[in-house]
């Protein structure tokens, strides 16, 4: 009989230790007003939810915390220990969406500052190696020495990969920015 006491005390503060943390989220997604969300954003198995809204799922985490309150007065033991992980594990996704939300919509300007001097910096490398490989043809083809001729080959060469390589680069950060402008044009959108 006492074992069965101190498993219902402990059941009770662990509802009061799961309500005060979900009513945290609750206000922090008020005071943040982050309300909307990805749909894939979320496990179907851990949400019965099919919205964009985030205070939807709130809801729903509302609900499952109302289901934990009644199996701990009805004593159902099992259901208590699943009912809370299911809990937890929807408040962790809720915090971890809250975040993300937080920092996609408040992204650092030093960051988009550094992807648009990083693509400045490969056009630039890009002319100035389009021009040395310009100047080498130009000398290559007005040279009469064999030796002199070979070695501008081998510099047009040189010179090839290493824009070959800066315009793979100049892609990557084109990608980058235009990845980042259609994140943030879905985030304006919703």
């Amino acid at each position: 009989m006492t074992a069965l006491k101190a498993n219902s005390v402990r059941a009770f503060q662990l509802l009061t230790v799961l309500s005060a943390h979900l009513n945290n989220l609750g206000i922090r997604l008020e005071t943040q007003g982050q309300h909307v969300a990805k749909k894939s954003c979320f496990d179907h198995l851990l949400f019965a939810t099919r919205s964009n809204r985030l205070s939807d799922y709130m809801s729903e985490s509302r609900t499952t915390l109302s289901r934990l309150s009644r199996a701990v007065e009805i004593g159902q033991a099992d259901r208590v220990r699943w009912l809370s992980q299911r809990l937890i594990d929807q408040m962790s996704a809720l915090s971890r969406q809250l975040t993300l939300n937080n920092i996609s919509q408040n992204p650092s300007s030093d960051a988009e500052e550094d992807i648009y001097a990083l693509l400045a910096k490969h056009q630039n490398y890009e002319r100035r190696l389009q021009a040395m490989i310009r100047d080498r043809y130009s000398l290559c083809s007005t040279e009469n020495d064999h030796v002199n001729a070979c070695r501008l080959q081998k510099e047009i060469a040189a010179l090839g990969g290493r824009l070959q390589r800066c315009q793979e680069a100049l892609t990557r950060v084109e990608y980058q920015i235009e990845r980042q402008e259609q994140e943030d044009e879905c985030l304006t959108s919703q």
